[in-house]
C-alpha cells in the first residue's frame, strides 16, 4: 500500500559505513509513494557519491550550505519548508553530538534548526560509541525535544564488534517514517468526504460547473485515512489519484453525488462536505446539441439538492463539517451558514485571491464552530488537510464524552 503517498520525506545521509543503506531507504520511501529528496553531509560524500542518490530521485542532492544556485541563496530554509518529514539515516555520533548541541556548521544541521516537521534518526555508530555516556546523553537530549530516535539494532558491525549500533534496515527505517503519519485520531470511525465540483448537463456537449479542482477534498480524504478512519470518498468529475486506502465513488452531478453521500450516510460518524456543488442545474436537459441559431439562450434552472444539510438534519450525531469559499465577508458568511445548516463545524476559504481556493496548491482556512475559532495558515494543502483532521478529531471526541 502507498502509505507515503504525497508525502515529501527529506533524507539526511551523514558520514558512516551504513550509508550505503541509505539508497536503499530511499527506493523503499519512493516505492511507498513518497516524493525524497537528499542533503548529504561532507563526510558522507566519502563513503557514497551524491550522483548515486541523484539518479535514484532523479532529483540533485543538496551538500552545501552556501549554495549560490538554490534561489535567493537559503537553501536550508526552502528545504525545510519542503518537508513533511525529515529522516537522517544513518545519523553518526557526531552528527548527533553537533544536533544535541544545535550547531548549525552544515546544511543539516542547519536546517534540521529551521524545520518546524517531525525528525527522525537512525543512530549507527561502533558498539563502544554507542554505549558512551556521551552519546547516550544526546540521544536522551534529542528525545526530550520530540526528535525520534529509531534504533540501533545489534548484530556484527564493519568494524567485526558485536553489540548494539547498527542501523535498522531499510524496510523498518521506511515503515517507521510512513507510522508517523498514521495519527490514529480517527480510529475506527466512519468518514465521508466529497471533493471537487459537479457538471450539470444543459445537452450532450455543454454543462454548467466550476473551478474546483478537488484537491482539498482528496487530500481530506489521505488525512483521514492516516487518522485511522475508514474512507469514503464521492468524487466529482476530477483527474486526481484516489488516495491509498480510501473507497472512491465517482459521480458526475450534484443529484448523483447526493445519492452517492447519501446511500453511506446512515453509517457515517463524520461528513466533511468540501465538494463545490453546483447551486442549480437546468429544468430540462436537450435530447441533441442546442444549434447556436440566436444572440441569446434562455435556461430554466433548480436548485440542487443541498446534500450538507440533509446529512445534517438525518441523523444529529454524525459530525457535519462544511465548507465556505466566499469572495468577501467571509466570516459573516461562514458563521450564517454554520447556524443555518445546522454544523457542527464550517472551513471557510478566500477565493479570488493570490493565493488559495480552487485550483491552487497551496490554502488557508478559517475554521469555526459554536464559541470556537481557529484559523490554519497558508500552506500546501496536504498540510492543511491534515491540521483540519486534526481539529475535526478533538471536537469529534469532545462532542462525544461530554
Amino acid at each position: 500500500m502507498n502509505r507515503l503517498q504525497n508525502k515529501k520525506i527529506l533524507l539526511g545521509v551523514t558520514g558512516g559505513i551504513a550509508a550505503y543503506k541509505a539508497a536503499e531507504i530511499l527506493r523503499e520511501c519512493q516505492t511507498m509513494g513518497a516524493e525524497v529528496r537528499v542533503v548529504m553531509t561532507p563526510a558522507a560524500t566519502e563513503f557514497i557519491t551524491p550522483l548515486t542518490f541523484q539518479a535514484l530521485s532523479g532529483l540533485p542532492v543538496h551538500t552545501q550550505l552556501l549554495d549560490a544556485e538554490e534561489e535567493s541563496g537559503m537553501g536550508h530554509i526552502n528545504l525545510a519548508r519542503w518537508a513533511d518529514a525529515v529522516l537522517v539515516a544513518p545519523a553518526s555520533a557526531d552528527f548527533i553530538a553537533r544536533f544535541a548541541s544545535g550547531m548549525a556548521n552544515d546544511l543539516l544541521t542547519t536546517l534540521l534548526l529551521a524545520t518546524e516537521k517531525k525528525v527522525l534518526l537512525a543512530p549507527a555508530m561502533n558498539r563502544a560509541m554507542f554505549d558512551d555516556p556521551n552519546t547516550q546523553k544526546n540521544i536522551k537530549q534529542l528525545e526530550s525535544q520530540g526528535v525520534i530516535i529509531l534504533g540501533p539494532g545489534e548484530g556484527v558491525q564493519a568494524c567485526g564488534d558485536v553489540g548494539q549500533g547498527r542501523m535498522l534496515e531499510p524496510e523498518i527505517l521506511a515503515q517507521a517514517v510512513a507510522d508517523h503519519f498514521q495519527t490514529g485520531e480517527l480510529a475506527g470511525l466512519n468518514v465521508i468526504v466529497n471533493a471537487g465540483p459537479t457538471r450539470e448537463a444543459i445537452d450532450p456537449v455543454r454543462y454548467i460547473s466550476n473551478h474546483s479542482s478537488g484537491k482539498m477534498g482528496f487530500a481530506l480524504a489521505q488525512a483521514c485515512v492516516e487518522a485511522g478512519a475508514h474512507v469514503t470518498l464521492v468524487a466529482g468529475p476530477v483527474q486526481l489519484e484516489t488516495p491509498s486506502g480510501v473507497e472512491r465513488i465517482d459521480v458526475i452531478s450534484a443529484n448523483e453525488m447526493s445519492a452517492a453521500v447519501m446511500s453511506k450516510a446512515s453509517k457515517a460518524d463524520i461528513f466533511i462536505a468540501s465538494a463545490a456543488v453546483v447551486d442549480y442545474t437546468p429544468v430540462e436537459i436537450a435530447a441533441n446539441k442546442i444549434k447556436k441559431n440566436a444572440t441569446e439562450m434562455q435556461l430554466i434552472l433548480i436548485k440542487t439538492p443541498d446534500i450538507l444539510t440533509a446529512v445534517s438534519t438525518q441523523d444529529s450525531s454524525t459530525f457535519c463539517v462544511g465548507f465556505a469559499a466566499e469572495t468577501d465577508n467571509l466570516e459573516k458568511y461562514a458563521k450564517a451558514k454554520l447556524e443555518r445548516k445546522s454544523l457542527d463545524m464550517i472551513a471557510a476559504n478566500w477565493i479570488g485571491r493570490d493565493t488559495g481556493g480552487f485550483n491552487n496548491d497551496y490554502n488557508a482556512l478559517s475554521v469555526f464552530w459554536k464559541n470556537g475559532e481557529q484559523e490554519i495558515h497558508s500552506m500546501p494543502k496536504p498540510e492543511v488537510a491534515r491540521e483540519l483532521v486534526t481539529l475535526i478529531a478533538k471536537r469529534y471526541h469532545e462532542k462525544n464524552t461530554t
